[in-house]
């Protein structure tokens, strides 16, 4: 088994399983690679592992793994399992995922509500460069990989990219609102580097931060 690069023509796949202990690449950074395409991070995987170890099933789950499946296993209980990750993925997408906005969430289910309890607490840290994940897990009272999982399949993001992309808008509206300068705005959401700044701001806006400012500004 084997990873490549995927086209836009090809079909995505329901759902993976891979051994853990694999030539070439093992299933760990298969899934690893996986979870980090935006075009693949929603499909759900299933780590096998003779390994009954909790520091293994821990580092699998870590790394976006949807299920973790110990050898020998029961085949009929492994069909049932696949097919409940299908059905929830199949839901979850034809719901659509919620894309995270400062303060513009309406709460209608458990799901926005903890997305709406983020954002505040990333809004009221907003200037804090060293807003951590750890940090934010511990505010929602959840471990780092439950929050990495609740995140991924709500939003579509991980907690990184979560805190990251309100920088991020929080930024936009005060370029769009404010007289301050691209540096004073990147400051103002936890960016100690104005250069990294720009290069996040374009990959998010398409435009660097100067230029959405002049056309956006008021």
């Amino acid at each position: 088994m084997g990873y490549h690069i995927i086209n836009s023509s090809q079909e995505l796949p329901d759902l993976i399983i891979s051994d853990i202990m694999m030539p070439v690449m093992d299933g760990n950074t298969l899934c690893k690679k996986i979870k980090e395409d935006k075009r693949t991070s929603h499909i759900p995987v299933i780590l096998l592992s003779a390994r009954h170890a909790t520091e293994s099933k821990l580092q699998g789950l870590e790394l976006g793994a949807d299920d973790y499946v110990t050898k020998p296993f029961n085949i009929t209980i492994l069909v049932l399992r696949i097919r409940k990750l299908i059905e929830l993925s199949r839901y979850n997408k034809s719901k659509g995922v919620i894309d995270p906005s400062p303060s513009e969430i309406v709460i209608t289910s458990l799901d926005e509500k903890l997305i709406e309890k983020a954002i505040k607490y990333v809004e009221d840290n907003i200037s804090r460069s060293e807003l951590s994940v750890e940090e934010l897990s511990s505010e929602l009272g959840m471990s780092r990989v439950h929050l990495y999982k609740k995140l991924l399949q709500i939003t579509g993001k991980t907690p990184i990219e979560f805190i990251r992309v309100i920088r991020l808008k929080r930024a936009a509206q005060l370029l769009r609102e404010s007289q301050l300068h691209v540096s004073e705005v990147a400051f103002e959401v936890g960016f100690n580097n104005p250069k990294y700044f720009s290069r996040y701001f374009k990959e998010e806006f398409g435009v660097l931060p100067s230029a959405y400012q002049e056309k956006k500004g008021k």
